[in-house]
C-alpha cells in the first residue's frame, strides 16, 4: 500500500478514537448546546465535500464527496432542528386569561 494512504488511515483512526473519548466524556446537559455549536463545523464539512465532489470525471473521490455532502447536510439540518426544539422549551407559554 501507498505510504500516504497508510498515514492517512492512521490519522483517521487516531482522530476517531480521540473524538469518541472526548464526546463520551460530555455530560448529557451539555450535549445539546455543544451540538448546536458543532453545526458550524458541519457546515464547513459540507463546503469541503462540495469541493471534493466538484465537476470532474466520476471516480471514487466524487462518489465519496457526494456521500459526505448528503451526510453532513443531514447533520446540519438535524442539529438546527434539535437546537430549535431546545429553544422552544425555554420560551414562556402564553397564559389564557
Amino acid at each position: 500500500m501507498d505510504d500516504a494512504l497508510i498515514s492517512a488511515l492512521f490519522v483517521f483512526v487516531l482522530a476517531s478514537f480521540a473524538g469518541f473519548e472526548v464526546i463520551n466524556k460530555v455530560p448529557p446537559t451539555l450535549h445539546t448546546p455543544l451540538m448546536s455549536g458543532a453545526n458550524a463545523i458541519s457546515g464547513i464539512a459540507v463546503l469541503g465535500a462540495l469541493i471534493v465532489a466538484g465537476d470532474r470525471s466520476w471516480d471514487i473521490t466524487v462518489i465519496l464527496g457526494l456521500v459526505a455532502v448528503v451526510l453532513a447536510t443531514i447533520n446540519v439540518v438535524g442539529g438546527f432542528l434539535v437546537t430549535d426544539r431546545m429553544l422552544q422549551m425555554f420560551k414562556k407559554k402564553e397564559s389564557k386569561a
